[in-house]
């Protein structure tokens, strides 16, 4: 599989049009799929060990999309092989009266991953460009100067995600960001499963239905998101949803494609410290 199919290209203005949320490469069946998730998970496993061993990079993975796309099942399908102990994930509601009361960049900075460690955001910063746009009676919440907001505003927040992002880039926590693609017609299927199956009733809530009236205006806000963030230090990649057991396996070759490029390596072990683990080997051998 290509990463670079999904890949929104840096610098230009992008259509969701010629993006296919069916669509499944190679794979015609979940069969191949799941050979091949297998495999990548064993190698992220094999990379994040490697990874949290350097303590050098940090990996941050953002999901965006619509409700019902299945970020939650590609997050817990792709990252089923990794050591809890390198790897947080946080989930981003409605922001507190806390955290309104700061910048809108703050409460996703205090969930940075550290070092050594996969981060992962359920939804992120970029609800301040997708939903606060899409619903501008949110901005009211936010008590923002007035230099903040005019018609300029979004040009100024997506300068302000580049830069950000840029900023943790260089700092060694490397960024990629997914936007799982579900068509319309699917989300209306696994919403009236949630409906329909008792044992999913949980998952549904009435305001779902209500977001798929601003369907066209959040395709609107997702193309310009794409347009303006997707830089070579931080990708975009649209992925196909509509079968989710597509999704995980082209979720998984992005990450273990772009662990790949770090060219990880295990710690070198200084001289001094080869000669204590010699002594320590002698002693334990004299026991």
């Amino acid at each position: 599989m290509n990463a670079k199919y999904f890949l929104v290209p840096p610098g230009k203005k992008i259509r969701l049009k010629r993006y296919d949320p069916g669509y499944t490469g190679k794979f015609k069946n979940k069969k191949g799929a799941r050979k091949r998730l297998e495999q990548d998970i064993a190698k992220l496993a094999e990379y994040q060990d490697i990874l949290y061993a350097q303590n050098t990079y940090a990996l941050l993975l953002i999901f965006q999309a619509l409700d019902a796309a299945g970020k939650d099942g590609a997050i817990k399908h792709v990252m089923s092989g990794v050591n809890p102990q390198g790897c947080q994930v946080f989930a981003f509601k409605a922001p507190s009266s806390e955290e309104l009361d700061h910048d809108y960049l703050w409460r996703t900075m205090k969930a940075l991953p550290e070092r050594g460690r996969i981060g992962i955001f359920n939804r992120s910063y970029y609800e301040e460009v997708l939903v606060a746009r899409v619903h501008p009676e949110i901005l009211e919440k936010q008590q923002l100067p007035p230099e903040a907001k005019g018609k300029n505003m979004w040009k100024h927040r997506y300068g302000e995600i580049n830069n950000f992002e840029k900023y943790l880039v260089h700092n060694g926590i490397i960024v990629v960001k997914f936007f799982l693609y579900v068509s319309r017609k699917e989300q209306k299927k696994r919403f009236m499963e949630r409906i329909q199956l008792h044992e999913k009733n949980w998952k549904f809530s009435a305001t779902d239905a209500q977001e798929r009236t601003y369907w066209k205006g959040y395709m609107k806000a997702y193309e310009d998101v794409f347009s303006h963030t997707s830089t070579k230090w931080a990708p975009w990649y649209v992925i196909p949803a509509d079968n989710k057991w597509f999704t995980r396996v082209a979720v998984a070759d992005v990450v273990t494609s772009r662990l790949k490029s770090l060219k990880l390596s295990y710690p070198t072990v200084t001289k001094e410290r080869k000669q204590n683990i010699l002594k320590a080997k002698q002693m334990l051998e004299k026991e």
